[in-house]
């Protein structure tokens, strides 16, 4: 299934710089660029609740957005990059990718995993491997993502990327590549139990003596 269009408003930006990046910030907006069918990049600023409402209901990697940059005419992008602080929940900064309705691109579509294997249900583990693949096609081609049916996987199956219904659309990717499998459950090994050491007469009568020594 494919990505509807989605719309987000930016209004061209000036300044740049640390300083002028948290002010921006502060005052509700985010710093943005995009690039991709112009020479140089265009700087941008974004409502930054208007981005975050955006966010919340949408594949950011996959959803085609109709960019309007002060009124203009809707300009389609991908997002490619989205920095986050470290450890606030709190956008910094966005990258757009301008693209053309009539030129292949390439994405990463994310990979789900749907289903209880029954290899689980025996005590084994569902390991996942890979969360998503790239492919190419056009913009109003991208998949919103692919789902994996794992049910019928026992201890020891797995799924690979020959397994992916992409509906014609290239899999840039080695089929052979392991998405998901599962694997036998941990065995955990009990502490070897320490041997007693055998303690002869001979022993103890060298022991007795060597304290004896000691004392003189």
């Amino acid at each position: 299934m494919s990505n509807e269009s989605v719309t987000l408003t930016a209004q061209s930006r000036h300044t740049s710089g640390k300083g002028a990046a948290r002010q921006l910030r502060r005052s509700g907006h985010l710093p943005a660029v995009v690039y991709g069918r112009r020479e140089e990049a265009e700087s941008l600023a974004l409502d930054t609740h208007e981005l975050s409402r955006l966010l919340s209901r949408i594949h950011a990697a996959t959803t085609v957005i109709d960019l309007e940059v002060d009124g203009g005419k809707p300009r389609p992008v991908l997002i490619r990059e989205i920095q986050r602080h470290p450890y606030r929940p709190e956008l910094l900064h966005v990258d757009f990718f301008e693209i053309r309705a009539d030129v292949k691109i390439r994405v990463q579509v994310p990979i789900q995993l749907v289903g209880t294997a029954s290899g689980v249900e025996m005590g084994g583990m569902l390991q996942q491997l890979r969360h998503d693949l790239e492919v190419e096609c056009l913009p109003g081609e991208i998949p919103s993502g692919f789902e994996l049916d794992v049910s019928d996987l026992d201890i020891g199956d797995a799924i690979h990327m020959s397994a992916v219904d992409a509906g014609g659309i290239a899999i840039l990717e080695d089929l052979d590549e392991t998405i998901c499998m599962v694997v036998p459950p941990a065995i955990e090994e009990e502490p070897e139990e320490l041997e007693e050491e055998e303690v002869t007469e001979e022993d103890a009568e060298e022991a007795a003596e060597g304290e004896e020594e000691a004392e003189s």
